[in-house]
């Protein structure tokens, strides 16, 4: 006898209990037929009892229907546990998955504390050293050309901020100017500077600045390249502290000096024309800053070429300032030359392509083209994607293409979705962070604006696990500064207290 299957036995049951049912109502119309005077005989007898086994049989039949359905709620309850415990196991190889990337971040930020370290002891032992040779620097000026590389002192900050103007980098000048090098001491001050500043530690950078320009001033006389530097230095640091009358005047004197000794037409002076812009932007002051922005893109057209990448540069900068004068006829067109600039030069890989396209689409939503600004922003995505995760097909989609699918699925049950689906997509923001994540957030604002509110709360949690990442990882590096700092001092302590026991016990 082969062995049926559940739903056999739920059948078979079901047919056997409309077979007793039937029977018991035949025997009852049966024992109806018979006359009362023949209820003793032995006929009567024996349909009463197969009645009775009848109806045992039937409870018997209901019994297992009600046990049947029993097991299918455990079933149900069982496949239901399986699922969730398939999700947990995903969940948990994810979170597997960025322990260890936390823990190499980590172990890369300690390797940065040691190299701190040692750049710390450098900077203590020039700084204790009163007297520089300041004869074979001059000797060594006075053969070179002047340039100045160090034309900015913080980095790039994000597309969204209105005045988002970013200096051309310090080594590039360095690399297409004629020969001249930043002495050593302005280098070595430059990074402490540097340092100081992104702590916020402006009491301690602000002397340093005032203390290197006056003994410049001393040795070399106020109208010398270095001079130049320095101000242009402490000027940004005033800028970062919001003071903007004080910058302003320094960089005014910079750019005079460096008019004077350099020549109007050089790199050095288009870079204080840029910050000076940068300055007046930030103050809302963009009529003024325009004609100097200009300035200083006319400057580097001239001594690197029209298709250098810091001409792109100082094209952003000027499509900012026009941006926020409402020319945006003037800033489609700059944007559109920085952004074939960065390709040619750079290639489409190259983070300045993506920002500027950031940039641009901002410039179409503000006009309301919003669909030329969404294809800017799923371009900048897509590339990301296909840089991290390969060739997008049908199982390897972007992550707006899975937003906009969760858009039209969005009455289904969301629980359905697996986290696996887009949960991860994040690390490749974390990778191109800021530019991917502000894009994920920008393209997110204009699904709401469409009233796609799924696929904008997609993108939005996508952006949030990337900014609570790098927030987790840069805490995570402060508090392990901190904890080497403090260790260092109580061996230092402890060395200390032993030197003293030696010493007072007659040890020498």
């Amino acid at each position: 006898m082969t062995q049926m299957s559940q739903d056999e036995i739920i059948t078979n049951t079901k047919t056997v209990l409309q077979g007793l049912e039937a029977l018991r109502v035949e025997h009852v119309s049966i024992m109806n037929g018979i006359a009362e005077v023949q209820k003793d005989n032995e006929k009567w007898d024996i349909l009463r009892k197969n009645i009775e086994n009848i109806e045992l049989g039937l409870s018997e039949a209901q019994v297992m229907m009600a046990l049947t359905s029993h097991l299918q709620n455990i079933e149900a309850e069982k496949q239901k546990l399986k699922t969730q415990v398939r999700r947990l196991h995903q969940e948990n190889a994810w979170l597997r998955d960025e322990l260890a990337n936390t823990q190499q971040k980590f172990q890369a930020s300690e390797q940065l504390v040691a190299q701190l370290e040692e750049e710390k002891k450098h900077l203590e032992f020039m700084a204790s050293v009163k007297k520089y040779d300041e004869n074979q620097d001059q000797d060594d000026t006075c053969e070179k050309s002047r340039t100045d590389p160090v034309v900015e002192l913080f980095p790039d900050e994000d597309n969204e901020d209105r005045n988002n103007m970013s200096p051309t980098p310090p080594s590039q000048f360095a690399n297409q100017t004629s020969g001249y090098e930043i002495p050593a001491r302005l280098r070595t001050l430059h990074n402490l500077v540097i340092q100081y500043a992104s702590q916020g530690r402006y009491e301690v950078a602000v002397p340093l600045c005032k203390q290197a320009l006056e003994d410049l001033e001393k040795t070399s006389g106020h109208d010398h390249p270095d001079v130049a530097t320095m101000l242009n230095i402490l000027a940004l640091v005033y800028r970062d502290q919001n003071k903007y009358k004080e910058a302003a005047n320094l960089l005014n004197d910079a750019l005079s000096i460096r008019g004077k000794t350099l020549g109007e037409n050089h790199p050095a002076v288009a870079a204080t024309l840029n910050n000076l812009a940068v300055l007046y932007g930030k103050r809302g002051k963009y009529k003024d800053a325009e004609p100097l922005c200009k300035r200083a893109l006319e400057i580097r057209e001239k001594v690197l070429g029209k298709d250098h990448p810091d001409v792109a540069k100082q094209l952003n900068n000027l499509a900012l300032l026009c941006q926020n004068q409402g020319k945006y006829d003037e800033v489609e067109k700059y944007y559109q030359r920085a952004l074939d600039i960065y390709e040619s030069k750079l290639g489409p890989d190259d983070p300045n392509v993506a920002k500027t396209k950031n940039n641009l689409a901002g410039c179409y939503l503000k006009q309301g083209r919003y669909t030329e600004a969404e294809i800017l922003y799923k371009q900048v995505l897509t590339r990301a994607h296909e840089r991290e995760f390969g060739a997008i097909d049908s199982k390897n989609k972007p992550i707006w293409q899975v937003a906009e699918e969760r858009e039209e699925h969005k009455f289904d049950n969301r629980e359905n979705t697996p986290y696996g689906e887009y949960g991860g997509w994040h690390k490749a923001a974390k990778v191109d962070s800021p530019t991917v994540t502000t894009t994920l957030k920008n393209l997110g604002a204009l699904y709401r604006r469409q009233g796609m509110f799924e696929a904008a709360e997609t993108l939005e949690d996508c952006a949030m696990r990337s900014k609570k990442e790098a927030y987790d990882l840069a805490k995570q590096t402060k508090v392990s500064q901190l904890l080497t700092s403090n260790e260092k001092r109580r061996s230092k302590q402890i060395k200390e207290d032993m030197d003293f026991s030696e010493e007072k016990n007659g040890k020498p």
